[in-house]
């Protein structure tokens, strides 16, 4: 624990999920601790209940001075004290529990004991799902309110800090229980856990909004009219907009009631029912101002704030919230956490900048709104030379990589749900990381969850620039005839851009597409309208750079490719980043680089073999023949009949480049028979 004591504990220490232990310990709601149905009393210090709960939840053994520090103002004796405490714990927990010490660190071991936190979270290491329902409502029966309801204690600010953020981490595993609980239970048996979602986020509208459908399938009205009066006055009194939820009780009273959803136990190979489109959504909260200065409504902190949510709009992959809001919510002090929840979104982003004499710091973070999980975070320092472009350059870095780290979550979270549970959105995701593996197996699979995800939400743009890439990769690869995939990618790509003419991956689709079918002057066209419609899509960049690479200015490819891995430096697709440039800088006669460059994109896990292809040409350039050898070996391990013909056929170069690749491929058996 030597590190912030407002970070969430990761527990170590769990508990058998079903096992009925002789001693339980309640945190999740007042502190409580029974033997049987006996309670047991507790001390009557305040801290010393705070200590034996941060004991409970530390990973590992405690310094003696770090418990000092976090519990006792400048004591006479704190170590006394510490001492006493530590004498009332041990009559507190009996034979069940066991404190440890070792030489100046201490341990609390509760295995004897049943503890609601720690199984809540060896719950959550696990994943909700994957818990039987019966365990699952055994746990939600007994929250009792918040993580230690009740426990602040005076003069102990970084105890304080650290029950703020254990009760933020717990409010979300709490709520992920009872979500899953309304979700997969008959309404008879899921109201109960309704009422405690309510109980424990009352400003959330979600769950208000079910409450409310709930009760109007019921025919429950005058209930449901009483609770939505209630909440009007609560939203009111905190300056929230209650209209959505008068329109959704509206909107439940005039449809017919309809049968409780009976779905509770499914075979892992029954269809789901379809699922309602979701798309991402992001809140980014303004930044604090940490310069020492008064903070100034539109200074810089202000001004990249709205930049990041300009240029994260543009992207058009995620629906990010306006910044009237969010700057709403921040004027009234609601936390970045809590303001996620208010506006029902799936990340926020919070920071600070601090200035100093010409230097500007911007501290950063992306969290996971449910669960409070800190996805990214990173501290940006630069030189103010010029205040404008360094604003540019951070804003730059944030807002690809909150859509990088946003796309890898969403992506990893889709393969781990059975195929048939997903909506659009993630169906779209786990195409993506079928996709990004460049083989012709996960391909085929990716082409059928962006088919999957059209089929659930035809308006869905990004998921038709997935099916077109495709059907690119098909004639790129030549894992199927060539012309009828371009006339796919073609096709698929000219629906995205009938859907949304501003998505920049839908112009990226088109531009790739036209380039199969050879024309050049188009494919430049769409591509750079691409990158003018959001200059942080990376793969716009790259794609450009990709083309110029080929036959276009070489000068150009490296500079767009240059510029794509500097906003997505760990891009799934690195590899062509880097091997676009190597082809650039063969083209300009700069052959040692091009090695360097080409050695580095084939060493990507996900490289194919045209990128090896490139490693090994680039290294022939540059008279390296036996490591150029020993790239073409590895290449033909896994596909025999690999030659330069297979090569020169994915690209489009002219003919005297042509002829120049060819005389390097002769130089190391690269013909096309091996």
């Amino acid at each position: 624990m030597g590190g912030s004591v407002g970070s969430a504990v990761e527990t170590t220490k769990t508990a058998d999920l079903n096992r009925v232990a002789p001693v339980a310990v309640r945190m999740l709601g007042p502190l409580t601790v029974t033997c049987g149905d006996i309670p047991i009393a507790l001390p009557a210090s305040r801290k010393v209940r705070g200590l034996f709960a941060y004991l409970a939840l530390a990973p590992h053994a405690v310094t003696r001075s770090h418990l000092c520090e976090l519990l006792w103002d400048v004591p006479n004796d704190p170590r006394g004290e510490l001492r006493w405490s530590l004498s009332k714990i041990r009559r507190l927990v009996g034979e069940a529990g066991r404190i440890r010490t070792d030489n100046d660190t201490i341990s609390l071991d509760l295995t004897g004991c049943h503890v609601d936190a720690l199984q809540l979270d060896g719950m959550a290491a696990q994943g909700v799902p994957l818990e039987p329902l019966t365990t699952l409502c055994r746990m939600a029966d007994g929250f009792a309110g918040e993580f230690l309801d009740g426990l602040e204690l005076d003069r102990s600010p970084a105890f304080n800090a650290w029950l703020v953020a254990q009760r933020r981490r717990f409010r979300g595993l709490q709520t992920q229980v009872l979500e899953h609980l309304v979700d997969h239970l008959e309404d008879i048996e899921a109201g109960r856990y309704l009422e405690r979602w309510v109980a424990l986020c009352p400003l959330d509208e979600r769950v208000h909004g079910r409450l409310l459908r709930m009760l109007a399938r019921q025919q429950r009205v005058q209930e449901g009219k009483d609770h939505l009066d209630a909440v009007i006055r609560l939203f009111d009194a905190e300056g929230l907009d209650s209209a959505p939820l008068r329109e959704v009780w509206r909107q439940a009273i005039v449809q017919p009631p309809r049968a409780a959803p009976t779905q509770a136990v499914v075979a892992a190979d029954a269809p789901a029912p379809a699922a309602a489109p979701s798309h991402g959504s992001i809140a980014v909260m303004p930044f604090a101002d940490e310069s020492g200065t008064p903070r100034i409504r539109g200074g810089v902190a202000d001004a990249l704030v709205h930049d990041v949510i300009t240029r994260l709009a543009k992207l058009r992959s995620l629906f990010v919230i306006s910044q009237g809001s969010t700057f709403a919510l921040h004027e009234r002090n609601v936390p970045p956490d809590e303001a996620g929840r208010l506006l029902n979104v799936d990340y926020v982003v919070s920071g600070s900048i601090r200035r100093s004499t010409g230097h500007l710091t911007v501290q950063v973070e992306l969290a996971e709104v449910r669960t409070g999980r800190i996805v990214w975070a990173d501290i940006l320092s630069h030189s103010i030379d010029d205040a404008f472009l360094v604003l540019d350059e951070i804003g730059n870095r944030i807002v690809a990589t909150v859509a990088s780290e946003i796309e890898a979550v969403e992506r990893n979270r889709a393969i781990l749900k059975p195929p048939n549970s997903l909506d659009a959105w993630e169906a779209h995701h786990r195409g993506l990381w079928h996709m990004y593996r460049f083989n012709k197996q996960d391909n085929d699979a990716a082409q059928r969850f962006f088919t999957q995800a059209l089929t659930i939400d035809p308006t869905f743009a990004r998921a038709y620039a997935g099916l077109s890439f495709t059907h690119f990769q098909n004639a790129f690869q030549g894992w199927a005839e060539r012309r009828p995939q371009v006339d796919h990618a073609l096709r698929a790509a000219g629906q995205g851009l009938m859907i949304d003419d501003r998505d920049p991956a839908a112009h990226w689709a088109m531009g790739r597409a036209l380039w199969l079918h050879g024309n050049f002057e188009q494919t430049l066209r769409e591509l750079e309208t691409s990158v003018d419609l959001s200059p942080n899509f990376a793969q716009g960049h790259y794609t450009l750079g990709f083309v110029h690479s080929q036959a276009g200015d070489p000068e150009i490819a490296i500079a767009a490719a240059d510029q794509s891995r500097r906003l997505s430096p760990y891009d799934p697709l690195l590899f062509g980043m880097l091997g676009s440039r190597a082809m650039a800088l063969i083209r300009l006669g700069r052959f040692e680089e091009a090695a360097v460059a080409g050695m580095t994109a084939a060493s990507r896990p996900n490289a194919h073999a045209h990128i090896a292809a490139i490693a090994a040409l680039a290294l022939s350039f540059a008279g390296r023949l036996g490591e150029a050898r020993d790239y073409l070996a590895g290449i033909r391990a896994t596909l025999p009949g690999y030659g330069v013909g297979h090569f020169l056929s994915a690209m489009q170069l002219g003919p005297d480049d042509q002829a120049l690749f060819r005389e390097a491929a002769r130089r190391i058996g690269m013909d096309d028979s091996p």
